[in-house]
Parts: C-alpha cells; sequence; structure tokens
C-alpha cells in the first residue's frame, strides 16, 4: 500500500514541477556537503526541458554530472558512439567527458540534472574515525572510486536515485525543521544511488558487529543507573535488556564479575557515599531516595562495604572536606 501511495505521489510532484516552471530553485542554494572524507560542492541541481528535436552540439565540463531521463525520449553520443535514451535511464559523465544531446522530435525530452565537485578534504578535517565516521569514509572512498571508473553508457536507474530529485524539490518546498540536513542527505543519496547501478552486486558489509553480552551489561547497567531509587527487580531489567533473568545473571557474572544484586547495591552505595559526603539530608532521607525502602536494611549493608556506619562515613568524608579543602 505503502509504494503504491509513493509511485503516486512522485509523478504528481513531477507534473506540479514541470507545470509551474520553478526547476532552478535548487540552483540558487549554496549547498556543501561533507561525505567521508571529501567535500561536495553543488553546482546546479535542476529539472531541463528539451524542444522537439533541440541539440545540445558537444561540450564537456571540470565538475561531475548525473543526467536523468524521467519523460521523453533523445539521444547522447559520446567521440563516434552514440546511445539511445528512454524515461527510467541515465548517465554520468566525469570531468572531460565530451558529449552531445539531442532531443526526440515528437517526444521532447526532460532531464534531471545533478553537476557538483567533489573533492578531498584535508586530512584534518575529513579523517576522523569516530561515531562511525570511518565507515562512512571507506563507503564514500568506495563510491567516489565507482565513480571515477564507472562508465558514461546510459543505464537503468536500477535503485531509483532519480526520486532523490523529487524529494530535494519537495525539502526545499516544505523547509521544515531539518531542512538544509535533509537536502544534504537527498545530495549523497543520488550520488549513493546511481554508483550502486556499476557496483558489483555481492559485496561484504563491513559495519563492526557488537559483543552482544558486553552490549547487553551496558544495557542492564544503565537501566538500573537510571531506575536505582526505587524498588526494581532482575526480571525488569532483563526485559530492558531483551534477555531472560537467567541469562542476564550469567551476563554479570560474565562481563562484571558479580551478581545482579552486587551490581544493583553498587550502583546504589555509589550515589548514597556522594550524599553522605557533599549535603546534610537525614540518612532516612538519602536512603529512600536510593532504593532503599527500609533504613534499618541499609545500615548493615553498608556497614558491610566500608566498614563504617553511613554517620561515621559522613563525618569522615566531611572532616577530610575541612582538612584537604581550599583555603581562604
Amino acid at each position: 500500500m505503502h509504494k503504491d501511495r509513493e509511485q503516486v505521489r512522485q509523478p504528481d510532484l513531477f507534473t506540479r514541477l514541470r507545470t509551474n516552471q520553478r526547476w532552478d530553485v535548487l540552483d540558487r542554494l549554496d549547498l556543501q556537503v561533507r561525505w567521508g572524507g571529501y567535500g561536495i560542492r553543488v553546482l546546479r541541481c535542476h529539472l531541463t526541458a528539451f524542444l522537439p528535436g533541440q541539440v545540445v552540439p558537444f561540450h564537456q565540463h571540470s565538475e561531475y554530472e548525473l543526467h536523468f531521463i524521467p519523460q521523453g525520449r533523445g539521444k547522447v553520443a559520446f567521440e563516434h558512439r552514440e546511445y539511445d535514451l528512454k524515461p527510467g535511464m541515465f548517465y554520468i559523465t566525469g570531468p572531460g567527458v565530451a558529449h552531445e544531446q539531442w532531443s526526440d522530435e515528437s517526444d521532447p525530452m526532460y532531464e534531471f540534472c545533478l553537476h557538483c565537485d567533489i573533492t578531498p578534504l584535508p586530512e584534518e578535517l575529513g579523517k576522523s574515525t569516530e561515531w562511525g565516521d570511518g565507515i562512512e569514509m571507506s563507503e564514500a572512498e568506495e563510491c567516489i572510486r565507482i565513480l571515477d571508473s564507472s562508465s558514461a553508457v546510459p543505464v537503468a536507474d536500477r535503485y531509483n536515485a532519480m526520486a532523490c530529485f523529487l524529494d530535494a524539490y519537495r525539502i526545499y518546498d516544505e523547509q521544515r525543521v531539518g531542512f538544509y540536513t535533509s537536502l544534504k542527505q537527498a545530495i549523497i543519496q543520488m550520488l549513493l544511488r546511481a554508483v550502486r547501478a556499476f557496483a558489483p552486486e555481492e559485496q561484504t558489509v563491513s559495519i563492526p558487529e557488537r559483543d552482544m553480552s558486553a552490549h547487553r551489561y551496558r544495557q542492564a547497567r544503565q537501566y538500573m543507573e537510571d531506575n536505582a531509587s526505587r524498588p526494581i527487580t532482575l526480571e525488569e531489567v532483563a526485559m530492558s535488556a531483551g534477555v531472560s533473568p537467567r541469562q542476564l545473571q550469567r551476563i554479570f557474572v560474565k562481563e562484571g564479575e558479580a551478581t545482579f544484586r552486587e551490581e544493583l547495591e553498587e550502583v546504589r552505595m555509589t550515589r548514597i557515599c556522594s550524599d553522605l559526603a557533599t549535603n546534610d539530608k537525614p540518612i532516612e532521607a538519602i536512603a529512600l531516595a536510593h532504593g532503599y525502602a527500609n533504613v534499618n536494611y541499609l545500615y548493615p549493608v553498608f556497614k558491610k562495604k566500608y566498614g563504617l556506619t553511613p554517620a561515621a562515613y559522613r563525618r569522615r568524608q566531611q572532616s577530610l572536606a575541612t582538612s584537604f579543602g581550599p583555603t581562604t
């Protein structure tokens, strides 16, 4: 159902775009996109209409140009060879590739065009490997390599890069929160979907896989940190991590070398110690704020762990703060 609605929406948008003559509104934007270790400057992004039988004589550009045919027919020629163009096809002309285009006499051609410069970024700007940047860098490098080595011969737009042009126009018209970011993503998708048509069918996924035991331990531990101020159970924490209680117990022993109860106690005690050292709240209130509904249970647990009662711990910490605090 969703796919059918999309197929209806996109042609309707193209019809409105073709009718209202606002084909060059995206050309007015100074779009600069960082993709991995590359900077992409969009020079032109627009819809072009050819008159019946119109010829654009041999020419070349110093930038990359992606040509997509949404409607009509025509031909493109490179050196001494020409190719037919029809709806749903596209071709790429890299820097210095001479080409000639002409439109059919009875079925004049429309063409979405993206002109862009692609430049390697300086090392200090383009070599971060944090937050997934390393993966994106590798993917961008592979895509640019394919773009540089791809043939200019027209092929089918198998990955629907053409839809990204319509997305870009829609984003421009709506101009909602994240407008500029959305436009940059549309440009990257145009390039990415285009080069996929020339990429090998089978590629190894390079995204690193998680150590699921360590990941679930971190999830469980974070849930405990977030909810330690109220009574929580092993079953509740296990559900938050997506495992059974028995499996979570094994994870705690493996990753934290402690049981669930010991981990929870460690979280709570750390916070109680901080409160005892930094404020004068009653011990009963501190115990209640950190998950101990009965303060009488806190005293033996605290003394067993630290060798002091909560009150004695507070006096010691306050004494240390007085002895080693800043002088005036």
